[in-house]
């Protein structure tokens, strides 16, 4: 009886969207289909699909400069494999947001590492995000060998700008 308490309370918690403190929420499984450079879908044991949105990052979007390297990029790291998901929330499309790791890899940090995407500061303020960015613009790796790239969220405003009437 209490295993069955605890797993309604755990479901409410969820769906309400409010974290349990000490209670670190996670889901494994396959990933079936990479959306883009920064957004994959898990298919766990139970046969429920969760389209994840990988937390403090941005991958630059698909008409973009380096929007299908990025989802490339993404693809070799996780499609077919089994991940775990270290859950953060729900976004405003109500997308899972969490922290993917492909065996060892937290493949979050590594997109912004290999220069596939922009550590999104204005949702996330981890330092080795941060970092990993750095480095990569320094290096110049991926969408940083551009003179001047744009951040994906600029790249949405414009193009919103553009298709107005």
């Amino acid at each position: 009886m209490k295993g069955l308490v605890h797993s309604v309370l755990l479901t409410i918690v969820l769906l309400a969207g409010f974290p349990l403190q000490g209670h670190a929420i996670s889901i494994t499984g396959k990933v079936v289909a990479v959306q883009d450079g920064d957004t994959l879908t898990v298919l766990t044991d139970a046969k429920e699909q969760n389209k994840v949105r990988l937390d403090g990052i941005d991958a630059p979007e698909s008409k973009q400069p380096f929007g299908s390297v990025s989802k490339q990029s993404l693809s070799e790291m996780t499609f077919g494999k089994i991940v775990r998901v270290e859950v953060s929330g729900k976004d405003r499309y109500q997308r899972t947001l969490g922290h993917v790791y492909a065996e060892e890899v937290w493949v979050n940090l590594e997109q912004v590492r290999k220069g596939y995407a922009w550590h999104y500061k204005k949702y996330n303020r981890d330092p080795r995000i941060d970092d990993a960015e750095q480095m990569a613009r320094q290096a110049k790796r991926g969408l940083w060998s551009e003179a001047s790239p744009v951040a994906p969220w600029e790249w949405r405003v414009r193009s919103k700008k553009k298709a107005a009437p």
